[in-house]
């Protein structure tokens, strides 16, 4: 059928397609995108999600961050360069747990002072050396898969302190569901980590878009900035403009 085959192509070229989005420019309903989706979902060639499909499995294990760590290596240098030069002189920032964030701390060059506040202790490390950088290292329970930490001990720190910017990593980023995780602690903790930034700064290679954990961290709409690769759709940067977030896509 040729709607199945134009529905394919999208997805080749998008990744992630919403139902709404098939309704209008096939000029069908949505209950026929929808028998359309299941009937190529069960020939494996997507998987459904809500309101739309995906080209990839949308639903993200935990791994480790050694196994994390070899996957879409030169995307995550080069969003960690470019995110790195939005830091200025005299900045106080906040560094989540994540191999992207961790990539972000390798390109870090202080200008002045600088105070990070992570809960990733591989972060910590890679700013350890730097005499100019003073790092408040969140404390809890140190999560093995991530190398990071979290719990209360993190989350009242957080309530008493204010930074002007919070690089974040994710496991999976979708329209509706907003960004989440694999862990449900990490999730809670990301969560205090927004209250207490003016500016939030996704850091995410295009691999993440389309996909979800059952932890979520929040909607799209408290996101200020997302830095990407080339890999993300335009139709998908115009959605996300259209939510009042700047996407940079690196070259």
């Amino acid at each position: 059928m040729k709607r199945h085959q134009d529905i394919l192509e999208r997805l080749q070229e998008e990744k992630y397609v919403e139902v709404s989005d098939l309704c209008k420019s096939m000029n069908v309903s949505a209950v026929t995108i929808r028998k359309d989706l299941k009937i190529l979902e069960e020939k494996g060639l997507l998987f459904r999600t809500h309101g739309g499909a995906s080209l990839d499995n949308p639903y993200i294990n935990d791994r480790s961050v050694n196994e994390k760590e070899k996957i879409s290596v030169s995307e995550k240098n080069e969003i960690a360069e470019v995110a790195a030069q939005l830091i200025l002189e005299n900045d106080s920032i906040m560094i989540a747990s994540g191999t992207t964030v961790q990539a972000l701390a390798r390109y870090i060059k202080p200008k002045g002072k600088l105070t990070v506040i992570t809960s990733s202790l591989n972060v910590t490390l890679e700013l350890i050396k730097f005499k100019e950088v003073d790092v408040l290292q969140l404390g809890g329970y140190v999560r093995h898969s991530s190398s990071s930490v979290v719990g209360n001990y993190a989350g009242y720190i957080l309530d008493n302190i204010s930074c002007s910017k919070l690089f974040l990593s994710v496991d999976g980023i979708d329209l509706e569901y907003g960004l989440s995780t694999t862990h449900l602690e990490e999730a809670q903790l990301n969560k205090r980590m927004l209250s207490a930034a003016q500016k939030i700064i996704l850091l995410a290679d295009s691999s993440k878009f389309g996909k979800k954990s059952f932890a979520k961290i929040c909607d799209l709409d408290q996101i200020d900035e997302i830095i990407t690769d080339k890999g993300i759709s335009r139709p998908l940067i115009d959605k996300l403009e259209e939510k009042g977030i700047t996407v940079t896509v690196i070259d």
